[in-house]
C-alpha cells in the first residue's frame, strides 16, 4: 500500500502531524527551504523530454525534507496510480479542474497542485478538510471566499503569526499561490516562473529582516540545479 504510506520526513507528516505537547512547528523559513527546493524540482521536471515532462501527482506527502529543503518524490507513478483507478479522496484537493474533468495531468495542473501544497505551507490546512467532522472544505475554495471577504490575515497559519516580521512575505506568496490555482490552465505561471517569483521573495526578504531560524537558501536568479 505504497499510496498510503506517509513518510514521517515529508511536507505533510512535518505539517499535519500531531502538533501536541513536545512538537515542534514548522517555522517560516523552513517552510520557505521547503517551497522553493520543491519549485525547483519541479521546474527541472518540465525541462525534461523537450519540456513535456509532467509529474502528475504533487501532494506535500510527496515532497520530502531533506536537509531542510524540499525535494519531489514519485515522479512518474501518475499512471500507475490512474491506471489502479485508486480512491481519488486524498488527492481530490490537489487535483487542477481540468485533470478532475479529463483525468489528464499537464504541467498546467503541476502548477495548480504546487499551487495547493504552498496554500498549505501558509494555512497550516489540509487540501481538503472536515469541520466538526461533518463538512468537507476545499483549502483552495475556503482561502477564495476568505479573500473575497478581504478576511486575508484569517488564511495564515497561527503559528506563523509569531513572527510579525514575516507579514509581507505571507502576502506576497499567497499572492503567488493564488496565482497557481486560478481555474483556467492558460493563465496560470510556467513552473519556472512560479520558482523565480518565490526565489524573489527571498531576495527581497532575507536581508531585511531578523531570521526566525536558520539562514534561508542563495537565491540563483537562473535555472540552475548544479
Amino acid at each position: 500500500m505504497v499510496y498510503e504510506y506517509y513518510s514521517q520526513g515529508s511536507l505533510c507528516a512535518l505539517l499535519h502531524g500531531n502538533r501536541g505537547e513536545g512538537q515542534v512547528p514548522l517555522d517560516w523559513d523552513t517552510r520557505m527551504r521547503i517551497a522553493i527546493g520543491a519549485a525547483r524540482g519541479i521546474a527541472r521536471i518540465h525541462l525534461g523530454n523537450n519540456g513535456k515532462l509532467v509529474h502528475g501527482n504533487i501532494k506535500s506527502s510527496n515532497i520530502l525534507n531533506s536537509q531542510n529543503y524540499g525535494c519531489m518524490s514519485d515522479l512518474g507513478l501518475a499512471p500507475v496510480m490512474s491506471a489502479l483507478a485508486l480512491p481519488i479522496s486524498r488527492a481530490a484537493g490537489y487535483r487542477a479542474p481540468e485533470v478532475t474533468d479529463t483525468r489528464k495531468a499537464g504541467q498546467p495542473s503541476d502548477v495548480f497542485s504546487f499551487g495547493v501544497v504552498l496554500l498549505e505551507l501558509l494555512t497550516g490546512k489540509s487540501p481538503v478538510y472536515s469541520v466538526n467532522g461533518d463538512e468537507m472544505v476545499h483549502l483552495v475554495r475556503w482561502v477564495h471566499s476568505v479573500v473575497h471577504e478581504e478576511w486575508t490575515a484569517e488564511v495564515f497559519d497561527m503559528e506563523l503569526m509569531r513572527y510579525p516580521s514575516i507579514e509581507e512575505e505571507l502576502v506576497e506568496m499567497l499572492q503567488i499561490a493564488m496565482s497557481c490555482v486560478v481555474r483556467e490552465p492558460d493563465q496560470r505561471p510556467k513552473m519556472s516562473d512560479a520558482m523565480k517569483m518565490i526565489e524573489n521573495v527571498l531576495l527581497d526578504e532575507s536581508d531585511s529582516r531578523p531570521s526566525s531560524g536558520n539562514k534561508l537558501p542563495g537565491v540563483k536568479s537562473e535555472l540552475s540545479f548544479g
